[in-house]
């Protein structure tokens, strides 16, 4: 396993992949036809409010965490276009735009934005403003895309991690090991980090250890294993002992000892042993004896994998060196790892090694949320478990659907009303609080104006639920805090920035508060999200004039 890199320089790092993952070109060309014609209309500097959300939890869960906003930050504090950038957006637009349009473009940048988000790393549920973003509107219409890029995916595979950390229970580790899965380098790169922060222990992937100080880890595949066919490609074939006062041993000689002693104590068959493996083991043994840990099931887990390990693990313990253990691949891991498990006790017992009763067991094999829960109701002793696939490609759900909505324009509140009830938006400008049970549990979030007086604790509050067809609740909160904070203004970050392991810790606290109720894998209570008593009744107000045909032409 590899140190992680400096926070310092990992924020430097980070800062410059941004500019070069993110460039404000990263967008839709209808945000550049949108705001030309807002700048042609003498629109462009009208201050204008968006709000960020999606509209269901993922997964048939009950909840969702937020992240990326660490990315939204860095992308508005270095939004703005180049020379080239220009040249390129005079090249694809209609070529009728007013050329004085791109250098319009070649001055803006974010100092004229604010932005008020949740926390990163905070558990969140549907149809709740997690985002609002404050400016001109020419500038905030550009930045819609950008911003829902960075936050969709991260925000996904980040809940996709927690629900693999849920049911794996809180004690198993876990390694992402999906970086050859996922969509590209790039998603590769957001996958680790976000699943690390989202639960995850360990990750196979090393860039994203060094961006991002995650813990990396690995040892060998197959193939090494299938390269070696003989006991003559070991090479060198002597190892030291770990304190150096002898002479290298012959390692090969004492490993044929070890290995005869081993398959008399199992009842095994030596004409079954694999010699390639075995020789697989031993060159890697000796390359590193303080980190062996092969992969046992390239030819037969009983009848050679564990034999081969056992005799060579031996003779590391004898030269003082620890070996680590052993990772499954196929085949039922759980009977697997119990009978690896059973072999390594007793040689534990037989030869009086005690470091065998420490080695661990990783278990790998196209794991799904579904086989860690069924792996975890069952008896095993898998120490770890990596996971690829099924994680950082979500095949659950492949999108978290969180959009970008107008809410308010020039002070005055705008609504989407739609055919459709769940596409409707919810206007104007917002605070959001989450309401506290005695026992510290959130159970509900309430969305009011901005003008409003926050929620009290222990004074009852009357509050519309969403999706209950207009019926008031009455709740009294124990405590009331404040979801959404200021992060961004003038052109500045406005709260430190976490590390992605303080952002992992802030996870863990968040979860640990949600109810059990809300956090089960299956059929979940949903959680409540309601609208104040003055923004449901601005919410009606709009709906009927709309329904009126107030905000129309009518030809007479």
């Amino acid at each position: 396993m590899a140190a992680p890199s400096s926070s310092s320089t990992c924020s430097g790092v980070m800062e410059r992949c941004i500019r070069e993952r993110v460039p404000p070109l990263l967008t839709d060309l209808y945000q550049f036809t949108m705001a030309y014609a807002y700048w042609r209309a003498g629109r462009h500097d009208e201050h204008a409010v968006f709000e960020l959300f999606f509209r269901d939890d993922p997964f048939g869960g009950g909840f969702s965490l937020f992240a990326g906003v660490h990315d939204c930050l860095l992308f508005l504090r270095s939004f703005r276009f180049t020379d080239e950038d220009v040249e390129f957006l005079r090249s694809v637009m209609p070529p009728d735009t007013d050329p004085a349009f791109f250098q319009f473009l070649r001055c803006l940048n974010c100092s004229g934005v604010t932005l008020h988000s949740v926390p990163e790393g905070t558990v969140v549920f549907a149809r709740v403003p997690l985002m609002e973003v404050a400016g001109p509107l020419a500038v905030v219409q550009l930045l819609e895309t950008s911003l829902l890029c960075l936050v969709n995916y991260a925000s996904l595979v980040c809940t996709n991690a927690a629900r693999f950390r849920l049911a794996a229970g809180p004690k198993r580790k876990l390694l992402e090991m999906g970086l050859r899965r996922a969509q590209g380098p790039d998603g590769g790169l957001t996958a680790s980090r976000y699943t690390h922060i989202g639960g995850f222990d360990l990750t196979s992937n090393v860039q994203a250890a060094f961006l991002f100080g995650i813990p990396v880890a690995g040892t060998m595949a197959h193939s090494y294993v299938t390269s070696f066919t003989s006991l003559e490609e070991v090479w060198p074939q002597t190892l030291s002992a770990v304190n150096g006062e002898h002479n290298p041993v012959d390692i090969i000689s004492l490993t044929k000892g070890w290995l005869s002693r081993v398959c008399d104590l199992l009842g095994a068959e030596p004409g079954k042993i694999h010699e390639g493996e075995l020789a697989a083991f031993l060159s890697y043994a000796i390359a590193y004896p303080q980190n062996f840990l092969p992969v046992i099931d390239s030819y037969s887990v009983g009848c050679s994998g564990i034999l081969n390990f056992c005799a060579v693990a031996l003779v590391l313990c004898e030269l003082g060196y620890r070996p680590v253990g052993v990772r499954l691949d196929s085949g039922d891991l759980c009977k697997q790892s119990l009978d690896v498990h059973r072999v390594f006790r007793l040689c534990s017992e037989q030869f009086s090694i005690p470091a065998f009763d420490s080695l661990i067991i990783v278990g790998t094999n196209n794991i799904s949320e579904e086989s860690l829960a069924e792996v975890n109701s069952k008896e095993n002793a898998i120490s770890v478990v990596g996971v690829g696939t099924h994680l950082v490609t979500c095949t659950k759900q492949p999108s978290l659907g969180c959009v970008y909505k107008l809410v308010e324009v020039r002070g005055r509140p705008r609504m989407k009303v739609s055919e459709d009830p769940e596409k409707s938006t919810v206007p104007g400008r917002k605070a959001v609080y989450r309401l506290i049970d005695p026992e510290g549990h959130p159970f509900l979030d309430v969305v009011c104006l901005a003008v409003e007086s926050p929620p009290e604790a222990g004074l009852p509050l009357s509050c519309y639920p969403l999706g209950c067809n207009h019926t008031a609740l009455s709740v009294t909160p124990a405590r009331v805090t404040c979801l959404r904070q200021e992060v961004f203004s003038k052109g500045q970050v406005t709260q430190p920035l976490c590390s992605t392991a303080e952002t992992r810790a802030k996870v863990q606290r968040s979860l640990q508060t949600l109810h059990p109720r809300h956090k089960r894998l299956q059929k979940p209570d949903s959680y409540t999200v309601a609208l104040s008593q003055k923004l449901h009744n601005m919410v009606k107000e709009i709906q009927k004039g709309s329904s009126n045909n107030t905000n129309f032409l009518l030809a007479n």
